[in-house]
């Protein structure tokens, strides 16, 4: 069994770091981790789409800070929730996943979380599938977690009241969802759970849970989620992630694109920077000094953490060649259309090649895309969306980080 670590300076740290909220108090998991005593915590992954994302990686990386300190860490797959549909801060019901579609999105979880935990060794990460148990659950059994609950409970969330404000639909099944939730602390029998300050709730009914049917009380870390200035999270709803199974590149150029007041929060839980640096780099911005350094500084280091320092240099130059410079990107991919295949694509225009050379992933996004005036080709704006290429050699861009070469 691995050498439990109370070094009080690196625990102090761990839990004030990024962390927004600890139930019951932070006092009472500070205690427990000062003990010496092994504890066994957990977050929880739903795979409702392909790619975990940087939100996802700021949970993982505090997991990777017990793991150092010699604790059980579980990562988990919630390949059973996904499917159910969590209504945590939605405006509507989740649309139901398909097992098969579950089951394709987690294909590279593991291997994407690997980056920052440490699945082999002496103190190995575990990953677990919560289908494993709550697939087993007879309906005698739900109706037991459910009756642990009231319907109030549920409707005090702020999504459900607004929903109810709109006239919009509450589905029973979402009231499930922290059910399910909730029992994976049982199930697992863990010590603590943490994950984004969004799962509170959730991660409250598995405490009231573990304390109902076990008798044991299990502690909850919330974390600081990354947000735009809007209050909105970047995440795959809205859109706006920064996925771990971009390019170097492209999270260079998305970090970038971040607004200037999310250049601290973004060091706080996004990399290892001391605190007292990022005080400092707020203190120079708030006197005048450049944010697009600071940020520049804040895109190397994410990118490092995830892809290593080489890629990171890489890609800080290529976004200076390309932006700041105003270069066109080395390696451009080139799409070569047959005489054939050429006549089928200029038949739709513009919108058929954006999908065939993937700068679209569907028509509809296609025109969303010129109507915004996103594409330039042959460094012209396209606004017309049954815009024709002609024979010949062209490049398209999409944005400001996304090239193509066409051959026509």
């Amino acid at each position: 069994m691995p050498k439990v670590i109370t070094d009080e300076k690196l625990i102090d740290r761990m839990l004030r770091r990024g962390v927004e909220m600890i139930y019951p108090t932070k006092e009472a998991l500070k205690k427990k981790l000062m003990s010496g005593e092994r504890i066994k915590l957990y977050c929880g992954f739903d795979p409702t789409g392909p790619t975990l994302h940087i939100g996802h990686g700021n949970q993982i990386r505090k997991l990777a800070e017990f793991q150092k300190l010699g604790h059980e860490v579980i990562f988990l797959i919630g390949d059973f929730t996904a499917m159910i549909g969590d209504p945590t801060d939605k405006v509507a019901a989740r649309k139901q996943l398909p097992r098969k579609e579950v089951l394709a999105n987690l294909k590279n979880y593991k291997k994407q979380a690997s980056s920052i935990l440490d699945f082999s060794g002496k103190n190995a990460a575990k990953v677990m599938f919560n289908s494993k148990w709550l697939g087993k659950l007879k309906f005698e059994d739900v109706l037991n977690l459910a009756s642990k609950f009231t319907v109030q409970q549920m409707l005090e969330r702020d999504m459900f009241e607004k929903r109810i404000e709109e006239g919009k639909p509450i589905y029973i099944h979402e009231f499930m969802y922290p059910l399910m939730q909730g029992y994976d602390s049982v199930a697992m029998n863990v010590d603590l759970e943490l994950g984004g300050s969004d799962q509170t709730f959730n991660m409250l009914a598995g405490r009231d849970l573990l304390k109902e049917l076990k008798n044991k009380e299990k502690l909850v870390l919330t974390l600081k989620l990354l947000t735009d200035p809007t209050g909105k999270k970047m995440g795959k709803t809205e859109g706006n992630m920064i996925t771990l199974g971009d390019t170097a590149e492209d999270m260079f150029g998305k970090v970038m694109s971040w607004s200037d007041q999310m250049i601290a929060l973004g060091f706080e839980i996004c990399t290892d920077e001391p605190m007292s640096a990022i005080e400092a780099m707020t203190k120079q911005m708030k006197e005048g000094a450049n944010p697009r350094d600071f940020k520049m500084k804040l895109a190397n280091d994410i990118v490092k953490i995830y892809k290593g320092e080489k890629a990171a240099l890489a890609a800080k130059e290529n976004f200076i060649k390309i932006f700041q410079q105003k270069e066109k990107p080395e390696g451009i991919k080139t799409y070569k259309l047959s005489a054939e295949l050429g006549e089928y694509t200029l038949k739709g225009g513009v919108i058929n090649i954006l999908v065939e050379t993937g700068l679209a992933t569907s028509n509809s996004e296609a025109k969303r895309l010129i109507e915004q005036k996103g594409i330039k080709i042959d460094d012209q704006v396209i606004e017309d969306i049954n815009y024709k290429l002609s024979t010949g050699e062209h490049l398209i861009q999409k944005g400001k980080r996304h090239f193509v070469k066409v051959v026509i």
